[in-house]
């Protein structure tokens, strides 16, 4: 190979390097430690006497209606990040989560990592999930969070686009593996949850084990009862004062 096309495949490479780069810059957010320092909001930190409760991967008809029965019976609202194509199997369940008081936010309309997929297809799904969240809820989604946490430079820039915060968490129960239990889900999402904070918890075992969505109901009532005994509310996102 001569020297001019050395030189002419070392920009290419060069340029397809930096574009990656630009592209997946924000996975530097993924870091929980980084994160939580530099970007306070996108962490789900808020006011220090309140306690985000969010559920990602619903709507599903076996679990989700349960936990708005259990939230109902608490008193409790919370934040629904919901995926589109669960919403296309049962297009009801979106309006009985607005109807039951909570608010909708976006997962994305299918759950893959975003380093997989391109710009376009990654617009295309979030826009998407947009329209079909406001059409079957009767609510604007309020927030964005990509699958897996994964954030992309086109995923924060369309998130924006459409008015939407995109938010992450500060602390979660590991509820999709095969082995949590209740006991786990509690025991991990109470190690790190401090007033100010964002849970994040599954109402659907979509892109989880079978039924791991049973040790996070499981789960559910005794982090409530902590929150209580800490004097903390337990509210949806758009209460929670992010920073």
């Amino acid at each position: 190979m001569n020297r001019a096309l050395r030189n002419a495949g070392l920009t290419l490479a060069g340029g397809a390097a930096l574009a990656y780069g630009v592209h997946a810059a924000p996975l530097t957010a993924w870091i929980r430690p980084l994160r939580l320092a530099a970007w306070p909001g996108l962490s789900g930190l808020g006011d220090a006497d309140h306690v985000a409760l969010t559920f990602d991967d619903g709507p599903d008809r076996v679990s989700t209606p349960l936990f708005l029965d259990l939230l109902a019976e608490r008193g409790v609202r919370a934040t629904f990040f919901l995926l589109g194509f669960m919403i296309e199997r049962d297009p009801g369940l979106a309006g009985e989560i607005v109807a039951a008081g909570h608010e909708v936010a976006i997962h994305g309309y299918q759950h893959i990592n975003l380093l997989r997929r391109t710009p376009g297809a990654t617009r295309d799904d979030i826009n998407r999930a947009h329209d079909l969240i406001g059409e079957t809820s009767g609510q604007a989604p309020r927030f964005y969070r990509p699958p897996y946490g994964v954030l992309t430079t086109t995923a924060a820039l369309t998130a924006r686009d459409l008015g939407l915060p995109t938010v992450l968490w500060s602390t979660w129960g590991k509820d999709w593996e095969l082995r949590a239990t209740p006991e786990t889900v509690h025991r991990t999402v109470a190690r790190k949850l401090t007033g100010g904070g964002t849970i994040l918890l599954h109402d659907s075992d979509c892109t989880s084990s079978p039924d791991s969505w049973r040790a996070t109901i499981g789960a559910l009532p005794r982090l409530l009862d902590d929150c209580e005994e800490a004097g903390l509310q337990v509210g949806p996102l758009s209460e929670h004062g992010l920073r």
